[in-house]
């Protein structure tokens, strides 16, 4: 399947990636492939192995180039020319990637799962409203959760209690939106503005940090 979706902003760009592919087909994709093929050892398992594969296809398809992804104490990613603002994400049988060669970025991927109303405690305020969309709770809590990702993401701190700290506004899910959001960690309560999509089988959301 490869590239499942693809968008250009004035400023940003993210794409989708469906895994379908095994590791001799990825490798085929990347230039100096062997380069890549030994630093597939550092996983044990082959869903991380192709997961890690599966970014840099992604990130060399995007820019047409080999760029080094490179990682901060923290984890988040970033690319070691400094060329691009970068954020990545992945969920069962996809992975993501957002670069903005101005802004910091936020990405997440979530695939449908009705597990996470099991957690909704630890993330979910007294103050945010869960709606039906398709007739079930767990769209609504899905874009939750995925949102405050991508403000964590976004603020690159540490210690984010994501029920105490985050809070996404009243929104009624539909197919394409945005949710309006604030951080409470910070003397500045930032609010944010985050894209959100929802698809068959997950949901995706991102926002490009202006500030």
């Amino acid at each position: 399947m490869g590239l499942f979706k693809d968008y250009r902003g004035d400023d940003f760009r993210f794409s989708v990636w469906k895994m379908e592919e095994n590791i001799d087909e990825l490798l085929t994709l990347l230039p100096d492939n062997e380069c890549y093929a030994q630093r597939l050892s550092q996983f044990s398992s082959l869903h991380r192995q192709l997961e890690w594969l599966s970014v840099r296809v992604l990130l060399y398809t995007m820019v047409g180039e080999h760029k080094e992804i490179v990682y901060e104490q923290s984890g988040k990613p970033f690319l070691k020319d400094g060329s691009y603002h970068i954020s990545i994400s992945h969920t069962r049988g996809y992975v993501t990637l957002i670069l903005s060669a101005l802004h910091p970025v936020g990405i997440d991927i979530e695939q449908y799962s009705e597990r996470v109303s099991k957690v909704s405690s630890r993330f979910v305020r007294s103050d945010e409203v869960v709606t039906l969309y398709k007739g079930v709770y767990t769209w609504s809590l899905l874009l939750l959760w995925s949102a405050k990702e991508v403000m964590f993401k976004c603020m690159s701190r540490v210690e984010v209690d994501f029920k105490k700290h985050l809070k996404v506004f009243p929104f009624q899910v539909v197919e394409e939106g945005i949710l309006e959001a604030q951080e409470y960690h910070t003397a500045d309560h930032r609010l944010f503005s985050i894209h959100y999509l929802v698809q068959t089988d997950f949901v995706l959301t991102w926002c490009v940090d202006k500030l």
